[in-house]
């Protein structure tokens, strides 16, 4: 079983900039795709940046250029650098893991998932 713990998340103006980070519990990390996808209220949750094992990156339309995955696989840390964050960006943004090396954009690709962080962004 693979626990993810989500961090970073919090409440910040257009324009402004938020970190999150992921810490995997897994004995393999270096092995999982990880990804990050975001909920909001009555809506499905949406892919948002993906990256393989061999670092391969991938990102939803609405956040590239502004948002960026990177992952740390001695410290089993994925990360999310989000800038110039707008409003539609408020969500509660997850951690996920999947039994593959290989990253895909659809949650139920994904074995496992954190908890989950708010990010809210005020105009």
């Amino acid at each position: 079983q693979v626990e993810l713990v989500e961090s970073g998340g919090g409440s910040v103006q257009a324009g402004d900039s938020l970190r999150l980070s992921c810490v995997s519990s897994g004995r393999f990390f270096v092995n999982n795709a990880m990804a990050w996808f975001r909920q909001t209220p009555g809506k499905e949750r949406q892919f948002v940046a993906a990256i393989s094992r061999a670092e391969r990156t991938s990102y939803a339309d609405s956040v590239k250029g502004r948002f960026t995955i990177t992952r740390d696989n001695p410290k089993s840390t994925v990360n999310l650098q989000m800038n110039s964050l707008i409003p539609e960006d408020t969500a509660v943004y997850y951690c996920a893991a999947r039994d593959s090396p290989i990253d895909r954009d659809y949650a139920s690709a994904y074995d496992y998932w954190g908890q989950g962080t708010q990010v809210t962004v005020s105009s």
